[in-house]
């Protein structure tokens, strides 16, 4: 095709994944480098495309140049069998545009490249759908069934036997009153897709579910593994949700190895409460390993309505309320957690050590408490983590 009609072509399939492309002649822009390169289409190109009308053409459409995303302007070529959008083929038009003889050449192909692409899509669906469900089965409640999963992924040669393996999940964090929308999912399964084949093959499987993903990962070098492939994965989110309105951050949570493929349901389910915590209290970072939570590895566990009603220092609940005495709690929470050091509470917060004593002494009047009292400390300081996880800090 790119021979007949002179120009760089490159064949997507209906999710816009690049499936084949042609040897490169000039010219060329950074939209096709990029999808050369990682095999797939940002999110932001895919929200510039679906705009232009490319799901619902018939017939071939020029895409106009976007120097924003740095991309030339495109003839796009439906593949489609009936109604069933199957892919698209690629053709650069800059300098001299396309002729309508050459664009019709190009179309004439697409009958093959429709049968093509239906057997590898129904191929890819078969095998991606089996995936799926050993996944979803490995997560499960039922002993019986994670065990099923298990064995269909050993079987399927999707993961190694006898290595342990680790569930990382990477959460989205949406804009407020904003639900997840198909850009969103894109992003967070290309991140997941891109961290896959970055471990290698038999290394790990992924799941894109309601409002997360998950990454099950083999951890061959033990934490050094998790850790290169969860800050891989990090980058690379935070990359693919650029540009998606919907999405304001995201998070990455990692559960601990387990030695069995059968039992990483415990895994995954501390990576989910990781996760949580990642979102709820940002200090955590965008990457939140279970094994390094503290105390946040209790409160997380415990029911919502018990932490909403946990009343743990009710006077402490009162000045949480009044935003004018944030100063005073920032003070009392890096206070307690550098052990009630006046001095590290001054140089962390550059504090003159004065300040540091007047609002300790501000925060035991208005509480009626003693910071020399080890329960009132103890009291006061997982208030605080509760406050911060459940938000209203």
């Amino acid at each position: 095709m790119a021979s007949r009609v002179g120009r760089p072509a490159l064949i997507e399939d209906h999710r816009q994944r690049v499936v084949v492309y042609s040897e490169q002649l000039e010219p060329m822009d950074e939209v096709r480098r990029l999808s050369i390169l990682r095999r797939q289409t940002t999110p932001e190109v895919i929200a510039f495309f679906r705009e232009v009308g490319i799901m619902q053409a018939r017939e071939p459409i020029r895409t106009p140049a976007c120097p924003a995303l740095r991309m030339l302007p495109r003839v796009c070529v439906p593949i489609r069998h009936g109604d069933l959008l199957l892919g698209f083929v690629w053709l650069i038009d800059a300098g001299q545009p396309m002729t309508d003889e050459e664009i019709a050449a190009a179309s004439r192909t697409t009958t093959d490249l429709a049968l093509a692409l239906y057997r590898e899509n129904l191929a890819g669906e078969l095998a991606s759908q089996r995936e799926t469900e050993a996944i979803r089965l490995l997560l499960a409640d039922e002993r019986a069934a994670q065990r099923h999963g298990a064995a269909t992924l050993l079987e399927g040669g999707l993961l190694s036997d006898g290595v342990p393996t680790t569930a990382v999940v990477a959460r989205l964090i949406l804009r407020p009153e904003v639900r997840l929308d198909d850009l969103a999912r894109i992003a967070l399964e290309q991140a997941l897709v891109a961290t896959r084949r970055w471990t290698g093959s038999r290394e790990a499987v992924h799941l894109v579910r309601f409002d997360h993903g998950v990454l099950l990962v083999h951890d061959r070098q033990g934490a050094a593994t998790s850790r290169a492939v969860t800050q891989h994965l990090n980058d690379v989110l935070q990359s693919a949700i650029r540009g998606v309105p919907s999405v304001a951050g995201a998070v990455v949570g990692v559960g601990r190895p387990r030695a069995e493929l059968s039992e990483v349901r415990m895994s995954y389910d501390e990576a989910a409460l990781a996760a949580r915590v990642a979102v709820q209290v940002p200090a955590v970072g965008p990457v939140a390993n279970w094994s390094q939570l503290g105390i946040y590895r209790v409160l997380s566990q415990l029911p919502s309505e018990v932490l909403s009603n946990a009343g743990v220092h009710p006077g402490l609940e009162k000045l949480i309320e009044d935003p004018s005495s944030r100063p005073l709690l920032e003070t009392l929470e890096t206070y307690l957690e550098l052990a009630g050091n006046a001095h590290a509470t001054a140089v962390q917060m550059n504090l003159h050590r004065t300040s540091v004593y007047y609002r300790i002494q501000r925060v035991e009047q208005l509480l009626g408490t003693d910071l020399r009292d080890g329960n009132e400390r103890l009291s006061l300081h997982l208030a605080l983590k509760l406050a911060r996880l459940t938000g209203p800090m």
